[in-house]
């Protein structure tokens, strides 16, 4: 067998070829172009140019970068939440052959020159790591009272935080009473941060902060308990595999004319982010198109539960990351209107963390089950259209011809019951009371609400 570099990141250990490899065997994540738009693609093009930095790597952090210097005036209002391109990142690679740091850098200097420009413009950038929620609520606090001497607030609530080591975060989130994973929850929802204790007094009000974080395969999926996994800090993450694009050792730096074009247009945008230019917040919303696109996406691919449960807990956010990315993309354009361009790139950055957290957290041979098991519920959904309802047997014998084991079937119908909304129920037929045994349980498709009819949300 050979070893899977996810979980062992040694090198390759050779062995003796079986006809299991082709469920060993995969491509790494592979992002679409398309992922490359605008402003964002042309900062990680200029990043990645005679280096060995992967372009998506730097696109990922410099979003995460320009949401934050964006900050809370653009919003887009979906339900009662105002939702804001607020944006958490996390980039995976193997040690050494991430160039995790290197995938930071541009955008470094990216903020250094604006800084140059117009400092107010640049967030706080935090790189001290995080540790506790009381340390992060300092360094955005509201002002308080220190003895005699009042503490004057920070009134930019925005902060990028650079956690180059992603594991301290979870490791202090182990720790007993430390609440930072229930802060960092907060701050990717927009909450105030409130004191943990009655004894500490310090408290944010509208924070606006955004996280580059970065970590190896082997520590996330050593780190990652089943609490980061379900508590949602795991999936408000746009999580992505990217190693180096290439072996260069010599790669050359961007010249600095190249920075200071881009520092431009990054002035350009947060300029026009800025509600001194308008009456009030910055309301954003999708166009007539953008909606039925999104909707189209809402119905399906955001909402799809074949992954298995690891992987499904870490997209159930990837419809608000979604419209996040697509106001971020907006805004590059100078507008407040979101497109169906906009719509379209940003799914193809949740396929691409889809993608990642498969690579990441699914086998090969979990894989080829998921992919038996998504066709194994398709072909149920079709016969029971046809049929209207059935029985356990009848599923098994007449929509299989028994062959199917009773595992793969029993897998299929728990997933078409645990999707929200089910997309099948259960109804019991009891036996008369003269006849003993257990009732038999029918299968049925539950009928399609209005939205999902007319495809609308």
């Amino acid at each position: 067998m050979i070893c899977n570099t996810l979980h062992d990141e040694q090198d390759f250990v050779p062995a003796t070829p079986n006809h299991d490899d082709l469920e060993i065997h995969r491509n790494p994540p592979q992002p679409a172009e398309i992922c490359l738009y605008g402003l964002v693609g042309d900062v990680a093009r200029a990043g990645s140019t005679a280096t060995e930095t992967n372009p998506y790597a730097i696109a990922a952090n410099f979003m995460a970068y320009l949401s934050c210097a964006i900050g809370r005036d653009p919003y887009l209002p979906i339900g009662n939440t105002w939702h804001h391109a607020r944006l958490f990142v996390l980039h995976i690679g193997r040690s050494g052959r991430g160039r995790k740091g290197d995938a930071l850098a541009l955008t470094i200097r990216l903020a250094q020159a604006v800084q140059q420009l117009k400092p107010e413009f640049v967030p706080q950038i935090h790189r001290g790591g995080l540790s506790s929620r009381e340390g992060l609520v300092a360094l955005i606090h509201d002002g308080y009272r220190q003895g005699g001497q009042n503490i004057p607030a920070i009134d930019d609530k925005r902060l990028w935080v650079i956690e180059s080591e992603f594991s301290n975060i979870l490791h202090h989130g182990r720790g007993k009473g430390n609440t930072l994973s229930a802060a960092l929850r907060d701050c990717w929802d927009g909450i105030c941060l409130k004191p943990a204790t009655k004894s500490n007094r310090l408290y944010a009000s509208n924070p606006h902060v955004c996280i580059s974080g970065a970590i190896t395969p082997h520590e996330l999926m050593a780190l990652m308990t089943s609490r980061e996994m379900t508590n949602g800090l795991a999936n408000r993450f746009l999580m992505i595999w990217a190693e180096r694009s290439e072996i260069l050792p010599f790669p050359k730096e961007t010249p600095q004319i190249t920075i200071d074009a881009l520092a431009l247009r990054v002035m350009q945008i947060l300029e026009f982010a800025r509600t001194a230019k308008h009456d009030d917040f910055l309301r954003m919303d999708l166009t007539p198109q953008a909606q039925r696109r999104y909707a189209q996406f809402y119905l399906g691919e955001l909402n799809d539960n074949s992954a298995g449960n690891r992987v499904t807990s870490l997209m159930e956010r990837h419809a608000p990351m979604l419209l996040r990315m697509a106001m971020l993309f907006a805004l590059t354009d100078l507008q407040l209107n979101i497109d169906v361009e906009h719509i379209e790139v940003a799914m193809a950055w949740i396929r691409y963390t889809n993608e990642s957290a498969r690579y990441v957290f699914n086998s090969a041979s979990d894989e080829v089950k998921i992919v038996q098991v998504r066709q194994i519920t398709e072909r149920i959904v079709e016969f029971l259209k046809e049929r209207g309802q059935a029985s356990r047997r009848e599923i098994t014998v007449e929509c299989f011809q028994r062959h199917q084991t009773k595992a793969v079937i029993d897998a299929a119908l728990e997933q078409l019951l645990n999707m929200a909304p089910p997309k099948i129920s259960i109804k019991l037929i009891h036996r008369p009371k003269e006849t003993p045994g257990i009732p038999t349980k029918i299968y049925r498709l539950v009928e399609a609400g209005p939205a999902i009819k007319e495809g609308l949300c």
